[in-house]
């Protein structure tokens, strides 16, 4: 998406109309936690800004939106500040008056994808809600095409197993 200096506004608000829902969507399910999902989501806009005369295709500035978005999230997830802090016990976040607005309403589905490791999350993430290919998967995440269907096998078994008896 090429834009002149008088239209960044126009071509920035148009990027966060078409990607903004999906970053913030990858962002929670990698960060369990929409504060830093939030965080995220400034960050990979920021990029976007920095980096939007670049793109071939429409196609080349989503898989660069998800990879970005992945990348950046693993940064946060891997970083020492984030290895020191701890998730706050429920009595605490109980008296917190802020209100996070849902997504999605918490369904069993939801609460067994959570509990899937990261890489498996992942594929589910983006084969079932973003709609890539094992192919578009495969270049966007690093990982040879075969890996990405044992992963998507793989977690698809576990979901099954958490979601055994359970109504959804």
């Amino acid at each position: 998406m090429s834009c002149e200096v008088d239209e960044i506004e126009e071509c920035f608000n148009k990027a966060i109309e078409k990607y903004g829902d999906m970053v913030y969507r990858i962002a929670v399910n990698q960060m369990k936690n929409r504060s830093d999902a939030d965080d995220i989501f400034q960050e990979v806009f920021i990029k976007w800004m920095q980096y939007r005369e670049k793109f071939t295709s429409e196609d080349h500035e989503k898989a660069w939106m998800i990879r970005v978005t992945i990348n950046q999230c693993k940064n946060v997830l891997g970083s020492s500040w984030n290895k020191k802090t701890g998730v706050l016990d429920e009595g605490i976040q109980n008296t917190l008056v802020y209100e996070q607005q849902d997504i999605a309403e918490e369904s069993p589905l939801m609460e067994a994808i959570e509990k899937l490791p990261k890489k498996y999350r992942s594929v589910i993430h983006l084969f079932y809600y973003e709609d890539l290919s094992i192919a578009e998967m495969s270049q966007i995440l690093n990982e040879k095409e075969s890996t990405i269907r044992t992963w998507l096998t793989r977690a698809r078994r576990k979901l099954k197993s958490l979601l055994k008896g359970v109504e959804l």
